[in-house]
């Protein structure tokens, strides 16, 4: 099944958002337009704009405002992404030519910062301090993330805090403020915001923690780029983070660098496939996905809470 057959019954809006989005990025300048376009048109799961959509159909549910919310999250997530690329000197995203690689890093960090500033635009309809200090704070959390991926690379002494630390700044604290953010844009009452908050929030790690198993499971055309891609950039994931616990995975992971082959990639894959690292990635994940099951029993009962429920199950049990 697909994640979006999940919230079938928002097609319409999610349609909205979309022709939202290619308008968001529209420049008088052709070369941010074209750039902008590459990445919004390489496609995406737009899981942000649909938690902003969902959390808000428990308050007042006004499209017109909350979309406002779902393209400024969305937008962040795409600059973000733009950024990752340059810093992870990526050459494919989803399959398709990165903005770095189709352009060069100049101008995707100048279309990552004009996404960026996009993003700001759009939530200024939002007449809500505390909105906009959550939004404030969820950026400088991922530009801090930024950096310390850059840190981080190929840093194997780093521990399981550095590590969850890490995917927070970079996945998780975005989901939490788009399931918060939509919250607050549709009025639902106080005392419900923290909770979709810590929703996301657990998802989102959840989430990223299973991305960073099927770089190591998921074949090359499922994920749109070599496999193993992230160790071979220099960032130690947590299935990598538990292989160095192995003295011989351990040796073989240490010598991964840009001119690591194919085949030696996948002698690595296929020994930790072997091992119990994988399974044991796969249990923190899923402790993850298990608190936010239990914050969302805590959530008024409504179809989009069965919505919500599914998409955080799927989140623990796709394979790509």
């Amino acid at each position: 099944m697909k994640v979006t057959m999940l919230y079938s019954f928002l097609k319409a809006d999610i349609e909205y958002i979309e022709r939202e989005l290619e308008q968001a990025i529209s420049s008088s300048s052709p070369s941010l337009r074209d750039a902008s376009l590459h990445l919004l048109q390489a496609g995406g799961k737009r899981i942000r704009p649909v938690f902003v959509l969902l959390a808000a159909k428990f308050g007042d549910y006004r499209i017109e405002r909350v979309k406002n919310v779902a393209v400024a999250l969305e937008l962040i997530h795409m600059a973000s992404l733009v950024h990752d690329d340059v810093i992870d000197n990526a050459k494919l995203r989803r399959g398709q030519p990165t903005v770095k690689a189709e352009w060069d890093n100049r101008m995707a960090m100048y279309t990552g910062d004009y996404i960026f500033a996009r993003a700001l635009e759009y939530m200024t309809d939002i007449e809500n301090a505390e909105a906009h200090r959550i939004l404030s704070n969820t950026m400088v959390e991922l530009c801090i993330g930024e950096i310390n991926q850059i840190k981080d690379k190929y840093q194997y002494s780093q521990n399981l805090r550095d590590y969850l630390r890490r995917i927070k700044r970079k996945t998780a604290i975005l989901m939490a403020a788009s399931c918060q953010l939509g919250a607050l844009a549709a009025d639902v009452p106080d005392g419900l915001h923290q909770k979709f908050y810590q929703f996301g929030y657990n998802v989102g790690m959840a989430f990223q923690i299973t991305d960073d198993i099927l770089d190591f499971t998921a074949t090359e055309k499922e994920l749109g780029k070599p496999a193993g891609s992230d160790l071979l950039q220099g960032n130690v994931t947590l299935p990598a983070l538990y292989a160095l616990e192995d003295e011989r995975l351990r040796e073989q992971i240490m010598q991964v660098g840009e001119h690591t082959t194919k085949q030696e990639m996948a002698e690595i894959i296929h020994q930790m496939k072997r091992s119990d690292v994988l399974d044991r990635s796969r249990a923190l994940s899923q402790r993850y996905l298990r608190k936010a099951l239990v914050i969302l029993d805590e959530l008024p009962s409504n179809r989009t809470k069965k919505s919500l429920r599914d998409i955080a199950k799927f989140v623990g049990k796709r394979k790509y």
